[in-house]
């Protein structure tokens, strides 16, 4: 067995303000959903989309602020493809004639456009995917807990699970909080989070698992910021280099994934955190003890039993 080496960051000891910080947001999400709930996109809604081309780049707020002042409600306008096609999102019924009118009113100013479809965008494929992502989430977290506890102990799979909850509803109530267009792509960014937080919790309790085994000392919260910190540099290193990457395509990708860049950012952070402070020190809360992991040893000398 090894000794353990002091390492500078002591997040066990920390756990109670990171549990409040944790609680804090869990309350303000469920409050948010509860009240303010979803701001859903066409996908799930439904409603009209209309094409147009430019002969020169548009500024898309006044578009969008062109439409509105015409009563078109709940605009979302965004570019497709190049900088001079156009997309335009109505919550509203398709009319035959809505192309012609959101085209004559964007020529007013004098702009050259040129429509190139309108039409209708139903809501019921997006409501079969949102049931079907729905069941396979549960069927997902119940696999996940059966994997964890198979691989390491029923303890850490509870640790697990509610780590991953802890990271959907955060970023869902963060989408619901600021009223952030939840569509298709954030669906599927939540899914990707699910795996992400999943990977660095498997990480994390590997480590914490070798650590227990391997050291002389019974005092669990020691053991975990030894685990812990045996994992920063590595944990680090990959949710660093994917916020760079999901930084360039929040900044560079155009509004089309710009909201999936920031429910993957919102994951990324969160799971970091929750893959240390909920997933980890869950564990104290549920009393992990180096029997758990460890079996007790069979007495070498068992009595005989005796001869009738």
């Amino acid at each position: 067995m090894k000794t353990l080496v002091n390492r500078q960051f002591d997040f066990m000891g920390k756990r109670r303000i990171a549990f409040a910080i944790s609680a804090l947001l869990l309350v303000a999400s469920i409050v948010s959903l509860l009240f303010q709930q979803l701001n859903l996109g066409l996908d799930f809604t439904g409603g009209t989309l209309v094409e147009v081309r430019y002969t020169v780049a548009p500024s898309l707020d006044a578009i969008r602020q062109v439409l509105e002042q015409a009563g078109f409600r709940d605009v979302s306008v965004q570019t497709f493809g190049a900088s001079t096609e156009v997309l335009i999102r109505l919550q509203q019924a398709f009319e035959p004639d809505v192309g012609d009118q959101v085209v004559a009113l964007l020529r007013a100013d004098g702009d050259t456009v040129e429509l190139v479809r309108a039409e209708f965008v139903g809501a019921q494929v997006g409501e079969q995917l949102r049931d079907q992502s729905g069941l396979g989430l549960l069927v997902a977290l119940g696999v996940v807990m059966l994997y964890v506890a198979f691989r390491f102990q029923y303890k850490f799979a509870i640790g697990a699970v509610l780590a991953l909850f802890h990271d959907v509803l955060i970023v869902v109530g963060i989408f619901s909080l600021f009223q952030l267009d939840f569509d298709l792509t954030v669906l599927a960014a939540l899914l990707a989070v699910i795996g992400y937080s999943l990977n660095d919790t498997i990480v994390v309790y590997d480590r914490i698992r070798e650590t227990i085994r391997t050291s002389r000392i019974d005092d669990m919260p020691a053991i975990f910021n030894e685990a812990i910190n045996l994992t920063l540099s590595r944990t680090l290193a990959t949710s660093g280099t994917t916020l760079l990457v999901l930084m360039a395509l929040l900044l560079l990708g155009g509004d089309m994934i710009h909201h999936f860049s920031i429910a993957l950012i919102l994951g990324v952070v969160v799971g970091t955190f929750s893959s240390i402070y909920v997933a980890a020190a869950l564990l104290l809360a549920v009393k992990l003890e180096r029997k758990d992991l460890i079996p007790p040893k069979k007495e070498e000398h068992e009595e005989e039993e005796q001869l009738p």
